[in-house]
């Protein structure tokens, strides 16, 4: 890996954000020699509309922050997936809630691999974590970032109190994406 663009793309209160938030932090801090950029967009209504998190991954200083090509996207509405699928590259690798997303007008050699993180995260007990299940089958599918990094930088990032929960969640979608592997 040089340099990789990846998008997460939902609606505001799914944790869009709090999801770029953590593989950019795990990739910057827990994991060894990468830097991370992360930029975010929200509609004015928050909750409910649509939000995207943009994050760069890197082995080199990241000069651009902005993502233009994205190689990887992780899709939690099908709003977001008709936004920013036509964004992607051609040989994109597409994660998507499949409860949720219905990819349409994929590119020849686009990968797309699901999970129905909702229904996961509800049977742990809480739907809100959806978004961490979705981080841990991220992790498993792209390889991108570390497995420990990542779940060091999911306890880091989650409100106090929540941390098993979501540290539940992180290893229930990483070890979902980890069987279909």
């Amino acid at each position: 890996m040089s340099t990789t663009e990846i998008k997460f793309g939902g609606f505001g209160g799914q944790g869009v954000i709090l999801a770029g938030m953590i593989i950019g932090r795990a990739a910057s801090i827990y994991d060894k020699n990468k830097f991370a950029t992360l930029t975010q967009s929200f509609g004015p209504e928050a909750r409910g509309s649509a939000c995207s998190a943009q994050v760069i991954i890197s082995n080199e200083k990241i000069l651009f922050p902005y993502v233009t090509r994205p190689e990887i996207l992780m899709l939690m509405s099908q709003e977001a997936c008709n936004r920013f699928l036509p964004e992607a590259v051609d040989d994109a690798t597409v994660i998507i809630e499949n409860d949720l997303v219905r990819p349409r007008h994929l590119k020849p050699g686009m990968k797309v691999y699901g999970i129905p993180a909702t229904r996961l995260a509800e049977e742990l007990g809480r739907k809100m974590i959806l978004n961490i299940v979705m981080v841990g089958f991220f992790t498993a599918m792209t390889g991108l970032v570390n497995r420990e990094a990542v779940r060091e930088a999911v306890q880091a990032s989650v409100p106090h109190g929540t941390e098993e929960m979501n540290l539940k969640a992180f290893d229930r979608g990483y070890e979902y994406g980890i069987q279909l592997a």
